[in-house]
């Protein structure tokens, strides 16, 4: 049983991880749901979002691995990296400030619910405001968007993201709503934003895991070992599927829908927990 709950967990990390709905706020919830809590449970949720970036880096491979290979010649190469190492550096440094403090008081259903409503109406006002300076003509906008790919970045636009990116440290507002939705009021071209996040959530992600597992390696044995690889297994998968779709969807579509589910998930939350016909817990 306690592998089929790292199964499922790891299936709503990667199908939760890249869209603008919160991948935390949807463990921390299914988790509560699942009556799996507790130290190692906090640690799981964080670690097995390694699995989702993994999923990344083999999707953009080619783009990595370009990237490692020209920074010694190759200037967009330097510039891309520096970008994304810019961004990072903001979310090491409010991880560090304030991240035991936010999971202390934050990581609840019922705060994360607020996030999911509150990040909702966000969503549609961002998307109004854009449909209004962009137009219909089509998703990029009738006239073009200030930063049309991700190599059109200056490192200037990277720090902005990365600041923006700190808003995902209150679970349930979505580290890729964050960055996505902030890239877009940025000036971003939609899928620019989207691909960004994506490049962002490697090193972001990855060394969040890393630290979590390390930091409370004490409270973890060799018993946690297959929960781990499980959750992690499902993630990748189940991200790379995501993330696949997603960049078809950003072509054509708009994320209103995100918001209506993240207001109407938020709200069953919050009546439930009032009214006491569900019990959540941390």
């Amino acid at each position: 049983m306690l592998l089929l709950k790292a199964a499922l967990l790891g299936l709503v990390e990667g199908l939760t991880e890249f869209l603008p709905i919160s991948s935390t706020g949807h463990l921390i919830l299914t988790a509560s749901l699942l009556d799996f809590t507790g130290e190692t449970a906090k640690v799981f949720e964080i670690a097995i979002q390694s699995g989702a970036m993994l999923a990344v880096m083999w999707e953009y491979r080619r783009r990595l691995s370009a990237t490692v290979l020209g920074l010694s010649s190759d200037a967009a190469a330097r510039r891309f990296a520096i970008n994304v190492m810019v961004a990072f550096v903001p979310a090491v440094v409010a991880g560090l400030a304030l991240g035991k403090m936010i999971k202390a008081a934050l990581f609840h259903p019922v705060p994360v619910a607020v996030a999911f409503i509150v990040g909702g109406l966000i969503i549609l006002w961002v998307e109004r405001w854009h449909h209004q300076r962009y137009g219909a003509m089509d998703l990029l906008g009738s006239r073009r968007a200030r930063v049309e790919t991700v190599d059109d970045m200056t490192p200037m636009d990277a720090l902005k993201v990365g600041l923006l990116q700190c808003l995902a440290l209150v679970p349930g507002t979505s580290r890729s709503g964050a960055t996505i939705i902030g890239g877009m009021v940025l000036g971003f071209s939609r899928r620019c934003a989207t691909e960004f996040s994506f490049y962002l959530g490697i090193p972001t992600l990855m060394g969040a895991g890393a630290y979590s597992v390390l930091k409370e390696r004490q409270a973890l044995s060799l018993t946690d070992v297959p929960l781990f690889a499980v959750g992690t297994v499902m993630a990748f998968f189940s991200a790379l599927l995501c993330i696949r779709w997603l960049i078809r969807y950003v072509s054509t579509h708009n994320f209103v829908p995100f918001a209506w589910y993240r207001i109407g998930f938020g709200a069953v939350v919050l009546i439930t927990a009032w009214g006491g016909w569900v019990e959540w817990r941390a």
